[in-house]
């Protein structure tokens, strides 16, 4: 039990004048409040909000809770007493399961054993009325249903900046709440002041429908936590452990997102993990063929319904972000102008699967040894999800965004996607294009191996859409996909850019380290190297040394990770590093190349 000092209470001046004791009272007053604040504020909101789809004036405020709200307002202006009104929608698809990290589950199975629904609702509203390149402030406000407000911190947007108008873009992918991304994007945020809008190359996290993924997995990295400076994810390196709270970034500035395997969801159930039906996504014909096999045992649902559930679907990507549109139909795809850029973001991904052979292995390269007389249970390899050939509809909808004047007036032609064009990396093996199978039989015509192959030179990327985008004169295409960072430049001056090496590497593969690829096949994949062609470009600053003392083409590393800036004032794309090895270190500019104008 706690004994005051008697001297205390005999000359009171000893209490309440002591500098010592009155800055520790203080100190710890406000720390509390601190606390109670924040675990206040977090319980109320799964997100502060974040702005989508700028036009010349006008913006999208999105936020999201887990109650629909009476009413759900975005207020804005110098005073903000400007109002508009939110429209309200739930997420349709969003659950839990016994893969989850949420709540108090913090290991596998421990309170869900299968999946359960989450509800949350989605709020979005559009700010119109703007100035360009004139930020104002705003805040959103959730009215409950017992009637208490919540009210966002404040924060700032701005329509669509207007040609000339200098911005700097950071250039991500592959967070999937891996262990560095909220030290990289701590970093972004501690290096630059100001940004001006986050392009992001697809797998934003690993499986889509999982709810906490997006907003609240207790490890502390989840995909809004870590892009609005409210992560709390502990990195531990060298025996030292780190807190990166992630960067305060997308509540004043767009996201401009294009969609990559890990937002593409499989087989819909209620019943098996979440983790199982992603990695269970069917083309579109294959699931067409099992449902005109039994037409009447699924009378029930639509078959457009059906079709979704029974091969894959982009649902909750879709109800999640408000992308820029240039039809009426919802596409995963876009363009828009933004400053002196013209962007384009493609939907160029496919169904990733393991590179090995063993018997239980559904890869890229073969079915399981289990399932060779199951049709049901194949995965039918590396199946592209949204046509690129020439001719598709995406490709045709290419060729006229890049015929137009509005693409042709923009100083600087980016176009953004997933799957790597150019790499050193694991994931552009084999070849983007759609598998062709083989089934071996024995003489007895029992099946001895299901087997995909990859035509080299039917690459739909290499083929079809490079060179459409290199005589438009796009002089950037930037992705993603085998977490590292490298980069190319073609002989008429496109430059090609994979900076994903962001929460962890998949290696790259030089010299004595060689990818994971079929021998015997009838197509011979590179094991090493760029197999379209280009060398990668040795860093020009600083590169990184590999065991030889010769400087690294990549970076390609589980302690070192790296974000890129593009500057439209200068047109410099510069690359910077961070070694987490080193907490207390600055990042360090280890590149930078200059778009053609």
């Amino acid at each position: 039990m706690f004994h005051p000092d008697p001297e205390l209470f005999e000359n009171p001046r000893n209490y309440y004048l002591n500098p010592w004791i009155f800055g520790i009272l203080i100190i710890v007053v406000v720390f509390l409040f601190i606390i109670m604040y924040s675990l206040e504020y977090q319980s109320k909101f799964l997100t502060d909000p974040f702005l989508q789809v700028p036009t010349k004036n006008s913006i999208q405020v999105v936020w999201f809770t887990e109650f629909p709200g009476k009413r759900n307002l975005v207020v804005y202006g110098e005073n903000l007493n400007q109002v508009v009104e939110a429209n309200t929608t739930k997420l349709s698809r969003t659950r839990e399961d016994q893969d989850s990290f949420v709540g108090k589950q913090t290991e596998k199975g421990l309170i869900y054993q299968q999946p359960i629904v989450r509800n949350i609702w989605r709020h979005e509203a559009k700010v119109i009325g703007l100035t360009p390149n004139n930020y104002v402030p705003y805040r959103v406000i959730s009215e409950r249903e017992n009637g208490e407000n919540i009210k966002s911190k404040i924060f700032h947007l701005a329509p669509k900046p207007t040609p000339g108008t200098p911005l700097k873009i950071l250039l991500t992918s592959d967070h999937q709440l891996k262990p560095m991304s909220s030290a990289n994007l701590q970093k972004v945020t501690e290096t630059f002041d100001k940004l001006d809008a986050i392009f992001f190359a697809g797998d934003l996290v690993n499986i889509p429908d999982r709810a906490s993924e997006w907003f609240d997995d207790n490890r502390g990295n989840a995909f809004f936590p870590n892009l609005q400076g409210r992560a709390n994810y502990e990195l531990e390196k060298n025996g030292k452990k780190t807190i990166y709270k992630g960067g305060k970034l997308i509540q004043n500035m767009p996201l401009f997102p294009a969609i990559g395997n890990h937002e593409v969801m499989g087989i819909f159930s209620m019943e098996t993990s979440l983790n199982y039906q992603f990695s269970q996504s069917y083309p579109r014909q294959a699931a067409k063929d099992l449902y005109k096999q039994n037409p009447q045992k699924f009378q029930n649902i639509s078959p457009d319904t059906w079709l979704k559930n029974n091969s894959f679907n982009t649902e909750t990507y879709q109800e999640i972000f408000s992308l820029p549109q240039n039809s009426s139909e919802k596409k995963n795809y876009y363009a828009l102008t933004f400053g002196d850029i013209y962007l384009v973001a493609l939907y160029i991904t496919n169904m990733w699967r393991v590179p090995h052979l063993k018997d239980n292995a559904r890869g890229k390269y073969r079915e399981r040894k289990q399932d060779f007389n199951n049709p049901a249970e194949w995965g039918y390899g590396q199946h592209i999800f949204e046509p690129i050939i020439k001719g598709s509809e995406q490709y045709n909808w290419l060729e006229k965004e890049l015929a137009s004047q509005e693409f042709k007036q923009a100083k600087y032609k980016i176009v953004m996607f997933h799957h790597p064009p150019h790499s050193l990396g694991e994931n552009i093996i084999p070849a983007y294009t759609n598998p062709i199978q083989y089934i071996d039989r024995d003489k007895n015509g029992k099946i001895t191996m299901i087997r995909y192959e990859y035509p080299q030179q039917n690459d739909y990327i290499i083929r079809d859409v490079l060179p459409l985008l290199e005589t438009a004169g796009v002089q950037l295409v930037f992705y993603g996909h085998s977490h590292l960072w490298n980069r190319f430049i073609s002989p008429g001056g496109m430059h090609f850019l994979e900076t994903s090496n962001v929460g962890n590497s998949y290696g790259a593969y030089l010299g004595n380290t060689k990818r994971n690829i079929p021998l015997n096949y009838q197509e011979k994949y590179p094991e090493v190297g760029n197999p379209n062609g280009l060398e990668a470009i040795i860093p020009t600053i600083a590169p990184l040394l590999d065991e030889n003392g010769r400087n690294q083409a990549f970076i390609a590393s589980n302690d070192i990770t790296a974000f890129s800036i593009f500057d439209t004032e200068t047109g410099k794309v510069s690359s910077y590093y961070f070694d987490t090895r080193k907490p207390n270190s600055d990042v360090v500019k280890f590149d930078e190349f200059q778009l053609q104008k």
